[in-house]
């Protein structure tokens, strides 16, 4: 969520008027067209190979990090709970994107209906501020086991994780709904032309012909709370975690305790990182052609670079994966 708060905090985005354009009614408007990557013929089986091998490889992943944490009890743990639902986050919000472009890569077709677009923009903004709410939860879950490791256990129960991630649902699922309502507002659009493979919300604000101020101003409420006040979240967290370890005596001890860590942070600057040099592009460097490599880097990349992090710099789950490639091979 933290790239469509970006775009909608743009002065210049705010006060954008449709002028010397042709307005098409909402009524007359059946399908948009996205972008394509490249139009040379030549290049799409290259194309089809390799987004449909990424999309594999992260679907995959994610399963092989969800499976391993629910058949092994000694990873029945807060931490391990919030990283399956951070996975199965990661599945839905690559889905709803990827297969989407594949097809339209083997069929040379770049038309999504109107309301294909508006569930594929809903979906993507349910699972994208999962994703963020789910980071800040387990930010929160690392700060309770440095800072209050006594009390971890108490604190950190079954029914607090539960209700957690049921919360970030409810959180992520009200933002989805309330960008939908706004884009369901528009009466009118300038152009059919996304310039996306994906139907992003800021870009059919863009298009719309009618004064969208009072829109804007909503959705940059709304993505505040979705956006900032996750990252606010983290940064704490991370502030007293860094401050509790600082007081630790021996330099092993601290190694140890900031290295249950390593994980968390790094999924944290992939993930928000990839979010501000996607906008810091866009505001610097405007093109589509740039706009659509850099979405691809949070919207694919990201999440297939997850499960990697995660097994590779965890032992606990790279232990779990062998026993459970074991037993099923």
């Amino acid at each position: 969520m933290l790239i469509y708060l970006f775009h909608f905090s743009n002065p210049l985005f705010f006060f954008k008027r449709c002028l010397g354009y042709k307005e098409q009614n909402l009524t007359s408007i059946s399908e948009f067209f996205l972008s394509r990557f490249s139009d040379d013929l030549e290049l799409q089986p290259l194309l089809f190979g390799l987004f449909l091998s990424m999309y594999l490889v992260t679907v995959f992943g994610n399963l092989l990090i969800i499976l391993a944490v629910s058949s092994d009890s000694h990873l029945h743990t807060p931490m391990y709970f919030f990283l399956s639902n951070l996975s199965l986050a990661d599945i839905g919000f690559t889905s709803t994107t990827v297969p989407k472009m594949i097809m339209d890569i083997q069929t040379q077709s770049r038309v999504i209906s109107y309301v294909g677009c508006l569930t594929q923009m809903s979906f993507l903004i349910l699972f994208g501020c999962m994703d963020g709410m789910l980071l800040t939860v387990m930010a929160y879950d690392r700060f309770v086991a440095i800072c209050h490791p006594l009390h971890y256990s108490i604190i950190m129960n079954p029914r607090l994780c539960g209700l957690l991630v049921l919360v970030s649902f409810l959180v992520s699922l009200l933002d989805s709904q309330l960008h939908s309502l706004i884009v369901l507002q528009l009466t009118c659009f300038k152009d059919v032309e996304i310039s996306n493979f994906f139907c992003d919300p800021s870009q059919l604000l863009n298009l719309a012909c009618s004064d969208t101020f009072t829109n804007n101003i909503v959705m940059y409420f709304v993505g505040a709370i979705s956006g900032f006040l996750p990252i606010s979240g983290i940064f704490f967290s991370y502030y007293k975690i860094v401050s509790s370890i600082l007081r630790v005596p021996s330099t092993g001890g601290r190694y140890k305790a900031f290295s249950t860590c390593g994980s968390h942070l790094s999924v944290v600057c992939l993930f928000y990182g990839t979010a501000i040099g996607v906008y810091l592009g866009s505001a610097l460097l405007p093109s589509p052609r740039k706009d659509i490599v850099a979405s691809v880097m949070y919207t694919v990349v990201t999440p297939m670079l997850n499960p990697f992090i995660y097994s590779l710099r965890n032992r606990d789950i790279k232990s779990a994966l062998w026993r459970f490639l074991r037993r099923t091979g």
